[in-house]
């Protein structure tokens, strides 16, 4: 006796004569729940972190802090954001490699037949972006250093192929036009891709100029060079009954508010 998970597909009797017993879930409940598991987990890291380990989160190594917590030390430096992070990556690693082959038999249907082999490389794409992720998710910076920086390279890089390439083949690689839904699909999926290569590219620069310059952030400086002026300058302020501008210091008769 058998037992077959099938997502998505037509009705089947909870037992079937020939496939065993069938366990059906519907497919936009398992996308709507695998996506949301990571999300929702950097969320609560992200809080988390700020609520409780802020000084220690936002240590930078030149010692420069920063305004919000890294990303690897709000779900892999502290508990229980580490427990937390790495149960969703867990859960949600399944589900991910599922609707990889799922959408490999998807390409199998649109696609031109003699592009089959690209399909096949989104695929894998996918998949070591996945295993990618749950090594860096595992082995934190802390742990090893090298091998988290190289699993993290290996997902960033394979993320962005596949992102592409998909783009590329259900664009220009089609047997025949897409319906309403596929087209809106593709329309955001250029969306999302267009939002991933401006945030990695952004990363990339912040990175390397925070590791370059140690920089403090704009809003630090702007706050300290305010301490500066109010400590050496004397601000004045104009008095219109006695015609004559006044330290603000100094209580004029006429300031309805004197400095306190």
């Amino acid at each position: 006796m058998s037992t077959t998970v099938m997502i998505g597909s037509e009705y089947l009797p909870l037992h079937h004569k020939s496939k065993g017993f069938i366990l059906k879930v519907p497919f936009g409940k398992l996308a709507w729940i695998t996506v949301s598991l990571p999300l929702l987990s950097f969320i609560f890291c992200v809080i988390w972190s700020i609520l409780f380990h802020f000084e220690r989160a936002t240590y930078t190594h030149c010692e420069v802090p920063n305004f919000l917590p890294s990303i690897s030390a709000a779900i892999g430096g502290f508990s229980p954001q580490r427990h937390v992070w790495r149960i969703a990556i867990a859960i949600h690693a399944g589900p991910r490699l599922l609707v990889a082959k799922m959408y490999y038999t998807y390409y199998q249907g649109v696609l031109y037949h003699w592009i089959h082999f690209m399909a096949m490389i989104a695929c894998w794409l996918n998949v070591v972006e996945n295993m990618a992720l749950i090594g860096l998710t595992f082995i934190s910076s802390a742990d090893n250093h090298v091998v988290h920086e190289k699993l993290f390279v290996t997902f960033m890089v394979t993320s962005e192929l596949y992102m592409m390439l998909t783009c590329y083949l259900l664009r220009s690689m089609r047997r025949s036009p897409p319906d309403n839904v596929e087209a809106r699909s593709l329309r955001i999926k250029y969306q999302l891709l267009a939002v991933n290569l401006t945030s990695f590219a952004m990363a990339i620069y912040f990175f390397i100029r925070h590791n370059s310059y140690c920089e403090p952030g704009v809003m630090q400086d702007h706050l300290h060079g305010m301490y500066h002026l109010k400590e050496n300058l004397t601000v004045h302020i104009y008095c219109g009954i006695c015609d004559q501008r006044v330290a603000r210091q100094h209580i004029c008769k006429h300031d309805m508010f004197p400095q306190q």
